[in-house]
């Protein structure tokens, strides 16, 4: 009866009462069961050798075999339900109202001392003593010395400080009937006389080009005009066009 049944087996036609393969699905979980089963395998001869090679007896050179294909997925780094990663929580930022309104001072503060330091270093620092007409210069005049420059011009034309100083007189001068006097940094006076008004007062500190006073008619004066004139540090009277000139003022 053997030999007919093998008979019988080697006559059957080749692809009779054969399975039809799996779906595409069933054969991807198929193909991943096998991964995980080799990795598992895998695990498990690489402990199984180690004891083997160590060459102890002792209980705690035992193989301990794995639990299950998870443990043999955790042991190769896959899967696993470990620890999710720290989650990163946002600090809030305490503020200091007090500081940062100290802040914000000082930066205003910076920036207004800057702006005021371009604004000095732009400003100019001579200016011409009036606006009007230039009629008499320094030296001899009608058998006298004239020691200053007459500008002439509208009673009430400005005029101004023709470098910054100090006030040290504004008032009553005898032949210029009003005048002040400006004191300026390296000893130098100017004198405008026979002026209408004055609007600064003794002591004030004044700027090149700020306004000191208006052109007039008052003392011993031939018509409405400025008499400027300058006296050097020692006091000397000397020529306001000579001084004007060196400080890039013309006249």
């Amino acid at each position: 009866m053997l030999e007919d049944a093998v008979d019988r087996a080697s006559t059957r036609p080749v692809g009779t009462h054969r399975l039809p393969p799996p779906p595409s699905a069933l054969r991807g979980r198929i193909v991943v069961a096998a991964v995980a089963v080799g990795a598992f395998a895998a695990a498990g001869a690489g402990q199984t050798l180690h004891a083997l090679g160590s060459g102890s007896d002792s209980p705690s050179d035992e193989v301990t075999p794995l639990a299950s294909a998870s443990e043999g997925a955790a042991a190769f780094g896959v899967g696993g339900t470990g620890p999710a990663s720290p989650q990163v929580l946002p600090v809030a930022k305490t503020v200091d109202p007090a500081a940062e309104a100290q802040k914000l001072t000082k930066s205003a503060r910076i920036s207004e001392d800057r702006e005021a330091a371009e604004a000095e270093s732009k400003r100019p620092k001579y200016a011409r003593p009036a606006a009007g007409e230039f009629t008499s210069g320094f030296g001899g005049r009608w058998g006298e010395m004239h020691y200053g420059i007459d500008i002439a011009g509208p009673i009430g034309t400005p005029i101004l400080s023709a470098a910054d100083g100090v006030v040290i007189e504004a008032g009553q001068a005898s032949g210029f009937g009003l005048w002040v006097k400006v004191e300026h940094t390296d000893g130098t006076v100017t004198v405008y006389g026979h002026v209408d008004t004055y609007s600064v007062r003794k002591g004030q500190v004044v700027q090149a080009g700020e306004q000191i006073a208006r052109m007039g008619n008052r003392g011993f004066s031939t018509g409405p005009h400025l008499h400027f004139e300058v006296w050097n540090p020692d006091g000397k009277k000397v020529n306001p066009l000579s001084w004007l000139n060196a400080k890039g003022i013309s006249v």
